[in-house]
């Protein structure tokens, strides 16, 4: 990594020093930051206790599916992941959970149950 510092003497505030990627890794990085996992899980509870807080930000009826798909936003600041919550359309004991992003902080809470649905059942990468 190239260390950038710049000095304005125009500008009121001095610019930060920060550290650039190489232009190659620009790509990768920006699949990083949007990559999506979804999982299905047999549950009677839509939300799963997964170790992150999340922050509801909207709702919005699903064609086709009786139940409403739920959107959150990670509550740490700073952290840009999402996740939707929906039931499925077919079987409604499912529960399909889909995650957009990488989180830029540690997990606040190590929740077994969590880690034991991630070992129990198949995990499927979408790319956008």
């Amino acid at each position: 990594m190239d260390k950038i510092s710049s000095s304005s003497s125009s500008s009121s505030s001095p610019s930060p020093s920060y550290f650039k990627l190489p232009h190659h890794l620009h790509h990768v990085a920006e699949q990083m930051k949007h990559r999506r996992f979804a999982f299905q899980t047999r549950s009677q509870v839509d939300i799963l206790d997964d170790g992150y807080r999340w922050r509801k930000y909207g709702e919005k009826s699903v064609k086709n599916n009786k139940f409403p798909r739920s959107y959150y936003r990670c509550s740490y600041r700073g952290c840009n992941v999402k996740k939707q919550i929906q039931r499925h359309s077919k079987d409604e004991e499912i529960v399909v959970t889909t995650y957009e992003g990488t989180h830029s902080h540690p997990v606040e809470k190590t929740s077994e149950s969590f880690e034991q649905i991630l070992r129990n059942h198949h995990i499927y990468s979408l790319t956008l």
